[in-house]
């Protein structure tokens, strides 16, 4: 089945206070209890934002250069995420729906591409 990513930037939610956060948080738990019941959930956090972030990390010259925090040329970061297995885009569609009414923020979904196998030959 097709691997789906369902997220949010943490830019698209206004502020919360703790107690708001702790309600969004009992409200998306049947969501992802459903998620895993029927077989489709394979992970997610959703307590990503500015301060989690560690490093950037580029490619110069083949070797890696760190930087800390986030990219320099975006101020938006992932702010939450779900990565799903279900049959389909409607599928994905459906759950997609489902998180972002339990949280009542934006969410977007992205499907990952289907692996290719390749065999090198001699």
């Amino acid at each position: 089945m097709p691997e789906y990513l369902i997220s949010f930037n943490d830019e698209w939610v206004p502020e919360h206070t703790e107690a708001e956060i702790r309600a969004k948080s009992a409200s998306v738990r049947p969501v992802i209890e459903e998620m895993k019941e029927a077989g489709v959930f394979l992970f997610s956090n959703g307590g990503l934002d500015a301060t989690s972030v560690v490093c950037s990390v580029t490619a110069r010259d083949g070797e890696p250069v760190f930087t800390d925090g986030p990219y320099v040329e975006s101020k938006e970061h992932l702010g939450g995420f779900a990565a799903i297995d279900v049959p389909d885009d409607e599928a994905a569609r459906y759950w997609a729906g489902r998180l972002a009414v339990a949280l009542d923020w934006p969410q977007e979904v992205q499907r990952f591409p289907r692996s290719v196998e390749t065999s090198a030959t001699p």
